[in-house]
C-alpha cells in the first residue's frame, strides 16, 4: 500500500477507507484495554491518533511504543468521535522501523527552551515549533522563485569561491589549501602564487556584482544563494553563513527598485499566509501574538518613501530620547528605523538618498555629489529588511568613487568593463533571507529559522 501523508489525510473529504501512515510517535496513552497513539510525519503541524484495542494482533507491541519511535501504521481512516479531530486511524498492523529509548529521547517533555534545542539541531526539527519554522522556509524559498519567475528574471548562480569583497568591509573567510604555517606567513602578503587558485579567494559575502554582470546581457535577473560574514557578532539577528535573495534590473532606476521592492515583500508575505495558514496561526498564538495581522497590513498599504534627509529632519524632531544620536550623516540604528515605521508613519516606509559617505562604492552618486540613489526598505517590527540601489553606471565616477574608499581598481577590472562596453542604467537590492523568516514567523533568533546555524564558535552539525 502506498505512504499517504498526514496533511493529505486530515483534508480528506471522507472516511472509512485503509491507508498507511508513516512517521515518529508524539505521545502514547493507554486506557481501559484501548492505546491511543499520536503519529507526526512533518508534513504539517497536527497529528493523526491511532487508536488499537486488545484485539489488534500486535497489540503489545502498539502499546509499548515510546516517544520518538519511528514506525509504519496500516489502518482504516474513521470519523472520530473525541473533541478537536476529524479523523483518527482504526488500527489493524504496526511495524517499527527505529525505537527511541525512552530514557535517552531527550524531547519526552514539553516546553524546552529555544537554547536547549540549538543544542539538539539534530532532533528539534521534530518539534511542533520547528517543524512549523522549516515549513514556512521552504514556502518562502518557493515564494521567492515563483515571483521573479513569473516577471521573466532568469535564476543565475553566482560563485560561493570568490577573489573579490562587494562590501569593502574585509570581513570574509578565506578559502586556502595552504597548510595553516604557510596560510599564516602569507595572510597579508601579495603573493598567493601557491595557493590553489593563485589569488587570494574567500567565501563571497554577496552575488551582487556577479549578478550585475549577467544583468548586463540578460536583462533581469536574480540570485538566491548563501553567502559567508566572518563578522564576530554574536546577536540575535547575525549568522556566519545565510541566504540571500539578489535581484539586478537592466535599464532600470532608482524609482523601478522601489516599485519591484514593493510588489516583492507584499507578494511572499501574502503567499505565506495563504500557505501556511496552520503554521501561521501557531507563530501568531505561540511565538509573537499579532504577526499575522502586522503583515496583513503591509499587504494593504502602500509603502511611503522619505529621503534620509527628511527621516533624519523626522528624528530630530521627534523628541524621543534615542540610545544613538541623531544627526545627518549617521547610518540609522534600528530604533531609528523602528520609530519611523512604528509611531511616525505606521506601515512601511523607504529612505532613499543617504550620505555616499556610508554607502558602497557601486551606488549611483546623485548631482548633489553629496547622496548616492540608495534605498532601505523598513518595516514595523524590525526596520530594515531591504537595501538596494540605482548602480553607478559612469565608469569614471564608479573607479573614482573605488579610489575614494580605498579599493585598486584593478583588482575590479571585469566590473568597469561593463561600464566600458555598452554601460546602462540598472539597479538592485538585497533581501535576507533569514530575517525576512525571522519576521514572517515572529521567532526571535535568528539560529532558529535555519536548520544549522553558523555562528563565532558554533559549527557543531
Amino acid at each position: 500500500m502506498k505512504r499517504s501523508r498526514i496533511v493529505d489525510l486530515l483534508k480528506s473529504e471522507g472516511s472509512g477507507f485503509d491507508v498507511l501512515v508513516k512517521g515518529w510517535v508524539r505521545t502514547k496513552r493507554v486506557s481501559k484495554g484501548l492505546c491511543f497513539v499520536e503519529i507526526n510525519d512533518g508534513s504539517c503541524l497536527k497529528n493523526i491518533q491511532a487508536v488499537a484495542d486488545e484485539s489488534m494482533p500486535k497489540y503489545s507491541i502498539f502499546a509499548n511504543l515510546t516517544t520518538g519511535t519511528s514506525v509504519a501504521i496500516m489502518g482504516r481512516l474513521i470519523d472520530s468521535p473525541a473533541k478537536g479531530q476529524k479523523f483518527e486511524l482504526q488500527t489493524k498492523d504496526v511495524e517499527i522501523y527505529g525505537k527511541a529509548d525512552a530514557g535517552e529521547f531527550p524531547l519526552q517533555k514539553k516546553g524546552h527552551s529555544f537554547e536547549f534545542l540549538r543544542e539538539i539541531a539534530h532532533l528539534r526539527p521534530r518539534t511542533n515549533t520547528f517543524g512549523a519554522v522549516f515549513r514556512v522556509r521552504n514556502a518562502l524559498a518557493f515564494a521567492i522563485h515563483k515571483f521573479f519567475q513569473e516577471r521573466g528574471f532568469l535564476y543565475i548562480h553566482t560563485p560561493i569561491i570568490t577573489g573579490n569583497d562587494c562590501e569593502g568591509a574585509g570581513q570574509m573567510f578565506r578559502v586556502t589549501t595552504l597548510d595553516a604555517k604557510s596560510a599564516n606567513d602569507s595572510q597579508n602578503a601579495s603573493d598567493f602564487s601557491e595557493d590553489f587558485f593563485g589569488k587570494k579567494t574567500a567565501l563571497t559575502v554577496s552575488g551582487q556584482l556577479e549578478g550585475e554582470l549577467v544583468a548586463t546581457a540578460l536583462g533581469n535577473i536574480y540570485t538566491f544563494g548563501p553567502t559567508f560574514r566572518a563578522e564576530n557578532s554574536n546577536t540575535t539577528r547575525h549568522l556566519s553563513e545565510f541566504w540571500m535573495i539578489e535581484p539586478e534590473m537592466a535599464f532600470a532606476t532608482l524609482e523601478d527598485n522601489i516599485a519591484i521592492a514593493e510588489e516583492f515583500l507584499k507578494y511572499i508575505f501574502k503567499y505565506c499566509l495563504e500557505n501556511c495558514k496552520e503554521d501561521m496561526e501557531f507563530f501568531d498564538q505561540r511565538i509573537q501574538k499579532g504577526v499575522i495581522a502586522n503583515l496583513e497590513g503591509i499587504i494593504k498599504s502602500e509603502f511611503t518613501a522619505i529621503t534620509y534627509t527628511e527621516a533624519v529632519d523626522i528624528l530630530v524632531k521627534s523628541g524621543e530620547k534615542f540610545e544613538f544620536p541623531v544627526k545627518w550623516g549617521i547610518d540609522m540604528q534600528s530604533e531609528h528605523e523602528r520609530y519611523l515605521t512604528e509611531k511616525k508613519f505606521k506601515k512601511p516606509v523607504i529612505v532613499i538618498d543617504f550620505p555616499k559617505e556610508i554607502k558602497a562604492f557601486y551606488m549611483k552618486v546623485n548631482a548633489d555629489n553629496k547622496t548616492v540613489r540608495a534605498m532601505d526598505v523598513l518595516v514595523p517590527g524590525i526596520g530594515e529588511i531591504i537595501g538596494g540601489s540605482e548602480r553607478e553606471d559612469n565608469y569614471d565616477v564608479l573607479k573614482s568613487r573605488m579610489v575614494e574608499l580605498g579599493l585598486n581598481p584593478d583588482e575590479y577590472w571585469w566590473y568597469l568593463d561593463t561600464r566600458k562596453f555598452g554601460s546602462v542604467p540598472h539597479a538592485g537590492f538585497g533581501l535576507g533571507f533569514e530575517r525576512t523568516i525571522q519576521f514572517i514567523t515572529g521567532m526571535q533568533n535568528i539560529r532558529d529559522v535555519i536548520p544549522f546555524p553558523r555562528t563565532p564558535k558554533s559549527a557543531e552539525f
